[in-house]
């Protein structure tokens, strides 16, 4: 089952429509109140979502969503008309597995909500073990980083993006590899996202920061310190 959350009842029926002739169940609502009620009563397998919602705003809903143990690993897609980058780098952030700008096409859509539910039920890997680089300490299966004896607060994908560089220490990845795997070969970015990340990962982790190298002209890698 799909939950689709939009205001705007025009795109909500029209999306509706093209998931049911595309052989899912759907179902739309036009506040949160109405959504969190269906929830209640049965968990869907994705929820679509716009940001600009009476009562509460998407990101809201999404906070919730990302909070709870029941709905943390549902898979959220963003449908909105706010289009910026930097839009895009929040909803994402904030715990978002896809973002679609409006207006788009319904084969895109339907295309990424397969993709989607494709990951979803790829069947969970066993969490990687606790890997720890000179001062720092990333804890995969707690979503836990430590530096320099620090609890250090992370976004998802500074998180992810900090993984993924320390999983593969030693190698160079270039920024289109970064946003492939951190954000998803359906991310449209620009390699500057992965930049203003990097300048934050760099900023929270303190000293430990000075692991993360940038190579000129092709994108980081990550090493100890004294590298």
């Amino acid at each position: 089952m799909i939950y689709m959350l939009e205001d705007d009842s025009g795109i909500r029926s029209f999306v509706i429509y093209a998931l049911r002739s595309s052989g899912f169940e759907a179902e739309g609502f036009e506040a949160p109140s109405e959504f969190w009620n269906a929830a209640a009563a049965q968990l869907p397998e994705l929820v679509l979502l716009d940001l600009m919602l009476p009562e509460e705003d998407g990101l809201s809903v999404l906070e919730k969503l990302r909070n709870a143990p029941e709905t943390r690993d549902i898979p959220v897609m963003i449908l909105t008309a706010k289009g910026t980058e930097a839009d895009k780098v929040t909803g994402l952030d904030s715990g978002a597995d896809d973002y679609l700008v409006k207006p788009f096409g319904v084969n895109e859509l339907i295309s990424r909500v397969k993709a989607l539910l494709r990951r979803v039920r790829v069947p969970a890997e066993k969490p990687d073990g606790d890997i720890t680089v000179g001062r720092l300490t990333v804890y995969p299966e707690r979503r836990e980083v430590v530096a320099d004896g620090e609890a250090v607060v992370l976004t998802m994908k500074e998180f992810d993006l900090l993984l993924l560089m320390l999983k593969s220490r030693g190698r160079v990845l270039s920024r289109e590899e970064l946003l492939h795997e951190v954000w998803g070969f359906d991310f449209r970015g620009e390699s500057r996202t992965i930049d203003v990340h990097i300048r934050t990962l760099r900023s929270k982790l303190g000293s430990c920061g000075e692991m993360i190298k940038t190579i000129r002209g092709i994108g980081y890698r990550i090493g100890d310190s004294d590298d």
